[in-house]
Formats: structure tokens, C-alpha cells, sequence
């Protein structure tokens, strides 16, 4: 077994258990944003102050600088027939699979979705216009696309513009255009980072202001979409991908590895396990060792996995769940075999929640229906999974008869002249003088 993964395996008779534990979480949540010191939030002003007084001449210096890539603002906009191009040309079987995918995902928001809820007091309206990010990877990732637009398509969102840095040949990966076509959105404009996330809000030609962001990125393109949270709303703020396995004696320990070098393999991603089998936690541990050398990123991973991760082994199940809710994690697997189903119950913070050996994250990353749009970094405290729900707002309605305000005038008005509020008091007595 490597040493460089023996210090991962963490037990509660350490003495610095408690220390231990958090420190890969702390890294993590750092991992998704620049802190109060850091001389990148400098930069990322610079980028938002020269595109608010340039606009896409801004953008277009940002995207050269910072991808290499030389634009024009004319050539943000993938043409419709490039866009068309690379559907015809995209594997048969791979489109088969994602438009399956794709049917999938709606299938379940439309269930989830509670825009079709009829209320006299609520009204429901899809947010207007709406902006994705889709990150520039070193592979395609057409599942960003369907697990972001297809929630907002569900939800009745007219207008969806997506936005991808120019990685692939100075453009964006063909795989991703298709199903943009597939998916009948023909505003995809090649920039990305901070600059795209500005662009959307300043909302200059070619380019129209967006009123939501959402989609994951790296923590320019998070840091961005926190700064103008108020000005436009956004999904969450997003970190290093993540996984928590909770597993007792009856998983699979091959099976625990290869879950968790599925998110480390991010880079960054965090991989967690925890535990109440020693005997357990040292297979995986071993599994981990010999899997990770098979990995094409393999050196990438294995830091991700010292750096993020940890194998976790608790005094009892109870100390175990309480942790895990602490943990909030992204993807929260349960591998405890009969058990599974009750210790899920028992889970309140998680983005989602794999139960069962037979329940990997790539069932959720492409096939399920929920969307993969996550929170991370404890952020499933107070955020929630990306869904159709998050692209509608809410208006009240009141409507109220003559006879229902004078029924309630006396106590309205006793409680405008409490907070002394006189004109709000005046407002409903001077309906009740006729």
C-alpha cells in the first residue's frame, strides 16, 4: 500500500479526531471562493470594471488574455448552422443516449414541478431570461447543459443563453453545441470565466442581461456570480465536486473506491467515507491504492484524494449520521446494505442522496432525472438541487370586497398605530367613512 494515501484513513481513537475530520471540508469550502485577502478579488474587479465601461470590447481583451483565444464581439455567437453542423455529425448511439437522458430529466421535473399548483393568493411565472454556464473541460460536458436548461424549459423559460470558454479548437466542443441544437437553444456564445458571468449581467450587444445564472465553474466564474447575486439571482455558489459515502460491513469495498476516485477525479474533488468497520475502511483503502494507478489522471487524483478526502472510521452510527449532517455534502451515498433506507431517513442536509449499492453518482450525474446542479460545501444547509422550481417566481395575489376590509379594518389599523404607521392606519380608515 502507498504511504501517500495512508494518512487519509482517519479513527476515532485518534487523538486529534475531531481536528482531523474537518480539515478536508475546510479545504473544500475554501476551494470554491477567494478569501477577503486575496489579491484575486482585485482582479476580478479590474474585469468587472473595464467590461461595465467598455463592454464586449472588455470581454473580447478578458477571453485573449485569460484563454488564448482572439474574438471579435461579431464571433461570440456560435451560428446557427454550426450549431446544426454538429448535431448531424454527433455518434447516433451517444445522441440516442442523451436524448433519452434529456427525457428523463423533463419527465421529472415536469412531476416535481409546482408551477402547475392553483392557488386565488399565489401566481406563478417563469423567470424571463436566463444564462448557463457550461465549464471549458478538457472533456465535452453535454450533461451541464440538459441538467441546467431542461429544468428551465420545464419551468417555461423562453429565453436561455449559454456561455462556454473557447477551449476546443478556439471554439466549444461539438458534443455540447448538438445538444444545444437538440435542445432547440441556439444563443451560445464561446466565452467563459468571469468575463461571460459580467457579460450576462451588463447585458450588451450581442448579448442581452440575463435575469438568473446558473451552472457550476471554477471560482472566477463562482465569485462572479456571488458578487452580483441581488442584481441578478443565481443557483448556488459552487465548490470542488463531492461525495460521502456512508458504509457499513455489508458494502462493497471495490465498489466504495470506485465511487469515491469518481469524484476525487474532478481534481479538485473531495471523496469521503464514512464508517463504524475499521476492517472496512483499511479494504477501501487498499481498493483506493490499486484503482487509482489504472486512472489516466491518476497523479492528479491521488492528490485530490490527500488534499479533499478522507476515509473515516466513527465510534458509533449515531456520532456517524450526526457528522454527516454537519458534512452537508454534495452527493450522499448510503451503502449499508438492509439499513440503507433508515439511515436516509434520518439524513436533513444533503444534495441529493444515492440509496443502495446500485446507486452510483453517475446515475445522478447523467440518467435519474434530478438534476446534478448541486450545492456544495455545506451549502445543502440552505441550498437545494437545481430544479424547475428555481426558475419561476411567485407573486401574491390579495383581493379583498368591501365587506371583508370592514371586518378587518379595526384590527389593521390598530396595528399600522402601533408601529406608528398613521397614513397605513388612515389608508383603510378613510375607506370605512362612507
Amino acid at each position: 500500500m502507498t504511504d501517500q494515501l495512508n494518512k487519509i484513513l482517519i479513527s476515532y481513537k485518534h487523538p486529534d479526531f475531531e481536528k482531523r475530520v474537518i480539515e478536508p471540508r475546510l479545504k473544500v469550502i475554501l476551494a470554491s471562493r477567494f478569501t477577503a485577502g486575496d489579491e484575486r478579488n482585485v482582479q476580478l474587479n479590474k474585469i468587472f470594471s473595464e467590461i461595465s465601461k467598455r463592454g464586449n470590447a472588455a470581454v473580447a481583451e478578458f477571453t485573449e488574455k485569460l484563454d488564448g483565444v482572439k474574438l471579435t464581439p461579431e464571433q461570440f455567437r456560435i451560428a446557427k448552422q454550426d450549431l446544426e453542423k454538429a448535431h448531424k455529425q454527433i455518434n447516433p448511439e451517444l445522441l440516442k443516449s442523451l436524448n433519452q437522458a434529456i427525457e428523463n430529466v423533463k419527465k421529472y421535473q415536469s412531476e416535481i414541478f409546482i408551477g402547475n399548483f392553483k392557488h386565488p393568493g399565489i401566481k406563478y411565472r417563469p423567470i424571463k431570461r436566463v444564462g448557463i454556464c457550461v465549464p471549458g473541460a478538457s472533456a465535452p460536458l453535454p450533461s451541464t447543459v440538459i441538467m441546467t436548461a431542461v429544468p428551465a424549459q420545464v419551468a417555461g423559460v423562453r429565453e436561455i443563453a449559454v456561455v462556454s470558454p473557447p477551449r476546443y479548437k478556439g471554439s466549444i466542443h461539438p458534443t455540447i453545441l448538438a445538444v444545444c441544437y437538440e435542445l432547440e437553444i441556439d444563443e451560445v456564445y464561446r466565452i467563459g470565466g468571469a468575463q461571460a458571468v459580467a457579460a450576462l449581467v451588463y447585458g450588451q450587444k450581442p448579448i442581452k442581461k440575463v435575469d438568473k445564472i446558473v451552472g457550476p465553474g471554477n471560482q472566477w466564474v463562482q465569485m462572479a456570480k456571488k458578487h452580483f447575486f441581488g442584481f441578478i439571482d443565481i443557483d448556488s455558489i459552487a465548490g470542488p465536486s463531492e461525495v460521502l459515502i456512508i458504509a457499513n460491513d455489508k458494502a462493497n469495498p471495490s465498489w466504495i473506491a470506485a465511487d469515491m476516485l469518481s469524484q476525487a477525479e474532478h481534481a479538485p474533488g473531495s471523496a469521503m467515507m464514512f464508517t463504524v468497520s475499521q476492517q472496512l475502511a483499511e479494504k477501501v483503502l487498499i481498493e483506493l491504492d490499486g484503482q487509482v494507478k489504472l486512472l489516466k489522471r491518476s497523479q492528479e487524483t491521488i492528490e485530490c484524494l490527500k488534499k479533499f478526502s478522507s476515509i473515516i472510521v466513527f465510534e458509533n452510527m449515531e456520532k456517524l449520521i450526526e457528522q454527516a449532517n454537519d458534512f452537508a455534502a454534495e452527493h450522499l451515498e448510503i451503502q449499508c446494505g438492509d439499513e440503507s433506507r433508515e439511515i436516509a431517513d434520518k439524513i436533513e442536509n444533503a444534495g441529493a442522496i444515492f440509496i443502495g449499492d446500485y446507486s452510483p453518482v453517475a446515475v445522478g450525474d447523467y440518467w435519474a432525472g434530478p438534476s446534478h446542479t448541486l450545492p456544495t460545501g455545506t451549502s445543502a444547509k440552505f441550498f437545494s438541487a437545481l430544479s424547475a422550481n428555481d426558475f419561476i417566481k411567485s407573486t401574491s395575489i390579495i383581493e379583498y370586497n368591501k365587506e371583508q376590509l370592514a371586518e378587518s379594518a379595526a384590527d389593521i389599523i390598530r396595528l399600522a398605530e402601533a408601529e406608528g404607521l398613521d397614513a397605513h392606519a388612515k389608508s383603510v380608515k378613510i375607506r370605512q367613512q362612507d
